[in-house]
């Protein structure tokens, strides 16, 4: 019966991963200089926490389920984030490109902040969408599976038992950012290609972009 309990245990992705990071990328937004932040960062703070701990209450504690209220909370607290980051990279690159920067320093926290953001907010696109979710993963088929890990590869019965977790969607979000290009885990479909491509050029802007000059302004000062 213990052994039972904890395989059960083991099958569910647990959402306090997803909640803490994405309590930091809330708590980085105000780290931010308020000229390059999202308004009213107050409001979308509070918005992004809520749907934090609704997440708690729209995933079902199963293994195996579909839930729509779910799906919409994650999708939308994706969309908050990402408009708000993305939003961000817009304003200090239209800034940057116009002179008006001259804190070498408050432009490499910005970069730092918005590479970060970056990560976690395709980290819970790709645990959103692969094989259709945590929901469905673990009884996706092979052709229904949007990422290869290097763990589908083996062949002992335990690895074929193996599921993803958010913290292996948060690495592969994290070499992406900073290899331009996916490592152990190889991207199946088309979407996913898509969505990595974009996350390497927002990674790519950030940093030939802001960080490149934010190191030429403090080399001058």
């Amino acid at each position: 019966m213990a052994r039972l309990l904890a395989n059960k245990h083991h099958d569910i992705d647990p959402v306090w991963h997803v909640q803490i990071l994405v309590v930091a990328a809330v708590i980085m937004q105000f780290i931010l200089p308020q000229t390059f932040s999202a308004e009213p960062r107050q409001l979308i703070a509070i918005l992004s926490f809520l749907l934090v701990i609704a997440l708690s209450f729209t995933t079902p504690k199963a293994a195996v389920f579909q839930s729509i209220g779910r799906r919409i909370n994650v999708i939308v607290l994706v969309a908050l984030l990402g408009v708000a980051n993305t939003y961000s990279l817009y304003r200090v690159a239209n800034q940057l490109l116009e002179g008006k920067i001259s804190n070498g320093r408050d432009l490499v926290l910005t970069a730092l902040n918005i590479f970060l953001t970056n990560i976690v907010v395709f980290a819970l696109l790709y645990w959103e969408i692969d094989g259709g979710g945590p929901g469905k993963r673990k009884i996706a088929k092979n052709h229904e599976r949007d990422f290869m890990f290097p763990q589908h590869n083996l062949t002992d019965f335990e690895s074929k038992k193996w599921i993803p977790t958010f913290v292996d969607y948060f690495y592969v979000s994290s070499t992406n950012a900073m290899a331009f290009s996916p490592t152990d885990a190889m991207p199946l479909s088309r979407r996913i290609k898509m969505l990595m491509l974009t996350q390497s050029i927002v990674s790519l802007t950030t940093i030939a972009l802001i960080i490149s000059r934010a190191v030429n302004i403090l080399r001058i000062t």
